[in-house]
This record gives structure tokens, sequence and C-alpha cells, in this order.
């Protein structure tokens, strides 16, 4: 199938399905597509459709006899038989779909299908049934039908455990946002330090940039305050409220105040559980649903901390949630007023920069260095990149590390990699690098990891001093990383 030329990227994707749908070997097959919203999961699986003549159907939150006449409406459409469909259950849709792909391998989507597990909690089941081995109307057909959902607590929870569909699926596709070498690729931006800064507000979504913002994109580094004000604080616009509707639009959060005010103290830098009870003035045992949930709907990420068993912290996945919870949320009456946006972002964007830049720049550098740094310049694969405390005894504290790469142990102890630093306006100098020495000594003696190569990373988008790139000059396990080499095509 050739991929339509107005889709940007997701060249995975697109393999992954062309391979699915144009399986020719006899026997429906069964695939599920999942991913958070806005990311063109329709647009992918629809032009999927439209390239071999496949049947696409885009449920709505509906009841069960409305959403099977309107699928009984678009098999008519579809099929354009003597007499139109009228489909009495799923049952027997299930079957009528199977029945497409009798001749020739056909893709059947149904688009947002958690809507119509909602209305009837058996479907799961009933699409188990139909695909059981050996029945005909299974074994007789070759349709590739293709269960899709942005509900990710529904969609993880579809195909695990005891769930009826475990086992059925020979595909499962998760469609994720673009990383931020994709993304300042599709928002044209070509000024690394802007396309960090227009990344730790709006992501890696594509809808963002062209059906939300109409293709308003900074000009460049000294258009990014204008912006943000005309774009993202604009009520006029529908990024404005899309943080909130991220959230109403998760069928699991029902007391979207309360989940609000979690991701509001995530936000304002309160990433363990304790420090988000204390935002929320709760006890820390009070805060554990509301926390799984988050999780389990995408919107919430758990990391554990890569120095201390007991310890984790959460983080924020998407970066507009982050930045209404830390810029906008406190004065959202002030940014409802027009033309107060501009007199809101002066006040407000030390916050910005503070909660929202710097803390997403550390997230780039682990995902840079999980990624695309390579196992040449760590020195080994990297098996996870994470952040923790690393504890001094001597000194009774604890030292922050940004950026720990840890790689694949071998039976001995596990190496770890790379110790980092990440600072976003900071020139980076020799006491950032001595700051690093300290902890790798420290990580030595606790002696849990082998730190006999363990490379020290200084990642910084304001640059470095001249001591200390001489110091990475004459000392290999010294790496200085800018924002444009994080933006390198191939790690230099």
């Amino acid at each position: 199938m050739e991929k339509p030329p107005e889709m940007f990227d997701r060249d995975h994707e697109w393999a992954a399905l062309t391979r699915f749908v144009t399986d020719g070997q006899p026997g429906a097959t069964l695939g599920v597509v999942s991913g958070r919203r806005r990311q063109g999961k329709t647009f992918l699986l629809d032009s999927v459709c439209r390239a071999v003549g496949g049947f696409y159907f885009g449920a709505t939150e509906a009841t069960d006899a409305e959403s099977l006449r309107r699928l009984s409406e678009a098999l008519t459409a579809f099929v354009r038989p003597a007499s139109p469909f009228h489909l009495a259950d799923w049952r027997e849709a299930v079957d009528a779909l199977l029945a497409l792909g009798r001749d020739r391998p056909v893709p059947v989507v149904i688009d947002e299908f958690p809507y119509l597990a909602r209305a009837n909690p058996e479907l799961p089941s009933i699409v188990q049934e139909a695909f059981r081995t050996l029945r005909e109307e299974r074994s007789r057909s070759r349709t590739r039908m293709l269960l899709c959902g942005s509900a990710l607590s529904f969609m993880g929870k579809l195909l695990s455990g005891n769930a009826p569909l475990r086992g059925r699926a020979g595909l499962e596709l998760v469609v994720r946002s673009l990383d931020h070498r994709l993304a300042a690729e599709f928002w044209d931006l070509t000024d690394p330090r802007l396309a960090l800064q227009v990344n730790a507000v709006v992501g890696g979504t594509p809808a963002y940039r062209r059906e939300f913002a109409r293709g308003d994109t900074p000009s460049g580094a000294e258009d990014f305050d204008a912006w943000v004000i005309r774009t993202v604080l604009n009520p006029e616009t529908p990024l404005f409220r899309e943080a909130r509707y991220l959230l109403a639009e998760e069928p699991d959060l029902r007391d979207p105040a309360l989940y609000l005010s979690v991701l509001a103290a995530v936000a304002s830098g309160n990433a363990t559980r304790g420090g988000i009870a204390g935002f929320l003035e709760r006890k820390a045992v009070d805060i554990a649903h509301p926390l799984n949930v988050l999780e389990d709907t995408g919107l919430l990420q758990r990391e554990q901390d890569v120095f201390r068993a007991n310890r984790s912290t959460y983080r924020i996945a998407e970066p507009l949630i982050t930045f209404y919870g830390a810029v906008m949320r406190p004065v959202w009456p002030q940014l409802e007023r027009p033309g107060a946006a501009a007199r809101v972002w002066k006040a407000r964007r030390r916050r910005f920069v503070s909660n929202v830049l710097g803390p997403h720049f550390e997230q780039v550098c682990r995902e840079w260095a999980l990624h695309h740094a390579g196992a040449a310049l760590l020195g080994g694969l990297p098996a996870s990149v994470g952040q923790g405390v690393v504890r001094d005894p001597s000194a009774r504290t604890g030292h922050e590390v940004d950026v720990a790469v840890v790689g694949v142990g071998d039976g001995g102890k596990t190496p770890l990699l790379a110790l980092g630093e990440a600072k976003w306006n900071d020139t980076m100098g020799l006491g950032h690098l001595d700051r690093l020495r300290r902890i790798r000594d420290l990580v030595t003696a606790a002696g849990r990891y082998d730190t006999g190569d363990t490379r020290l990373l200084l990642f910084s988008a304001a640059g470095f001093h001249d001591r200390v790139r001489d110091a990475a000059r004459s000392a290999p396990e010294v790496v200085l990383i800018d924002a444009a080499r994080l933006y390198a095509a191939t790690p230099a």
C-alpha cells in the first residue's frame, strides 16, 4: 500500500498495518490499535481502508440500538446489497463484518470501540466467540478486523489477563506522539531552542498544529511569546480548553475536579506521592486510587528511582496538561477575559520556565539518551534511562540525578553507563562536572552498580564554559550535549 503523501511520518505504523491487512492467509484475523487522542489514529486507519477498499466505521457515544442502526446503514452503503442490512444484535453484526472478507483480505475498522463496549459490555466476549478457532464464519473469511480506541485504560485491558480477547489478536499497535525531533520537523522549526520551547507546550501531538493552531507556528525565537499568546492562551482557539477536554473525554475519570487537582500538584513540582498528598491536604493512602486511574489512562507516568528501590516519582505524560496546570489553571478566570493573555503571560512566564520548560528539557534529555545517543557514545546499549536521588551519608543529604543510563547486566553488577545533569538556562562549567564526579563516587561506594566505565553527560541549552569544554576534550568519559546535538540526525 502506498502511504498518502499528506501523512507525516508514521512509517512504522503504516508498514505494520500494511503487513496485517494484506496478509493473504486464510482465516479472519483481529488487531488492536490504541493511542492517546489527537495522534492521527483515525486518519491512519481511514487511509488504510481507502488504499485497499476496506470498511471503516466510526462509533459514537450512543445507545446499543442506535449504534447497530448506524452500522447497518454503513454496511448497506458499502456492500450495496439488494435489500438493506437490519442487524438485530452484535453477533449478527460481527458475522456480517466477517462475511466482507470471503473473497479477499479486507480491512474492517471499528474506530472508538470503547464507546460500543460501554453501551454493550458483552461486546468483547461476542468478538471472542466470533473469532473462535475452527468456527466456520472465521475460517471462511479473510477479514482483517481492527478495533481502535483512545480510552487507554480500556484498550490496555482488552488483551490483558483474563480479558475475553486475550490470545485472539494478531496485531497490537500503539500510535504514539511524535518525539522531539519529529515534532520539530512537523512544526517546521529549525532553531533547536525554539523547538524545545514549543515542544514543552504542545508536545508531539499532530492535531495541535494542523487543526487546533491552524498551521500557526512561531516564525522565530523572537515570536515565541507572541505565538503562546495568540494560540494556547487565546480563548478563541481550541488549544485554550484542550487540556480540560482531555480529562473530560476519559470515561474512567468520574471526578474531574479531583484528577485536575492531582495533575496540578504534579505540574507544580510535587512529583512524589507524599508531595501530591500534601498539596491536596490528604493522606497518601487517599490518593492511591486517583493516581492509579491517571496511570491507566496514560495521563500520568510513574517512574522508579534508579538508585532507591522504594522511591518513585510521577510525571505528566501530556505536555499541554503540564502547561495548563502550571501556567493557566491558577489564573483561569483572568485568561477567560478577552485581551488578558499578554498580561498574564508576562506574569507567568517565569513559572513556565521553572515548572514546565526545565522539567521538560530533562525528560527530552532522558529520551535522547535512551533512543538516540547510541551505544558508541554511551559505551553500551542502554536498558533503561531514568532519574533518581543518590544519598550522601557524610553530608546527610541527597544529590538529584537528572539522567541515569543503566546498561544490560551480564550476570555480575549492572553497569551504570552514564550519569547526566540537564540545565535549560545555565551555562555549565566545571562545578557541574565536579558534582557528577562526586555522585559517581557515591554510587561506586554504594556497590549496586558497576561504574568503571560510567560516562558523565552535561546537557545544556545555554552552552558551556571554555574550561569544561577543555575538560571534555581531555577526558573521553565527559560528553557535552547542547540543544543542537539533541536534534542531530546521528549522535556526534
